[in-house]
């Protein structure tokens, strides 16, 4: 495996979180993660990463998976959408991340999860931040998509 380095990364406008949202395709985590503060108007998770940073062109055998934190500052709501609260061990595959601005700098962070899942998050003004936390373990599997 090449030496990758820890991904800490910040967004600001919805060409940031674009690059987020790239580092983030199929993380892994369980509803429990997930977590809405509003008394610091922070939504924070932590996710399993895979590291696509670290694919290469040639074919490998293993692959690596890195505990990340991400969470998002100025939040004024939270919605879950066809996300089992009642299930803290539910696992949801991220799929991507999205920005919609209203009323500038205001907006909705949308974060897409297999299955029709999303979670809605009501912004004042886009912060997001992305921070690798150093546990990294090998993996053979590597996310695909069926493009049809």
């Amino acid at each position: 495996m090449p030496d990758v380095k820890d991904l800490r990364l910040a967004a600001e406008d919805a060409a940031d979180l674009e690059v987020i949202s790239a580092a983030l395709q199929d993380a892994v985590t369980h509803v429990s993660e997930l977590a809405f503060l509003p008394s610091t108007r922070r939504f924070a998770c932590v996710v399993n990463r895979f590291r696509w940073e670290g694919e290469g062109k040639a074919r490998k055998q293993n692959h690596e998976r890195v505990r990340a934190g991400l969470h998002f500052e100025n939040v004024l709501s939270a919605r879950a959408r066809n996300i089992s609260q009642d299930k803290p061990d539910g696992v949801l595959n991220l799929l991507a991340i999205r920005f919609d601005e209203l009323n500038a700098p205001s907006g909705v962070v949308t974060m897409v999860f297999s299955g029709g899942a999303e979670v809605q998050l009501e912004v004042e003004a886009l912060e997001a931040h992305l921070s690798d936390l150093g546990l990294v373990w090998e993996t053979p599997n590597k996310p695909a998509h069926d493009l049809d």
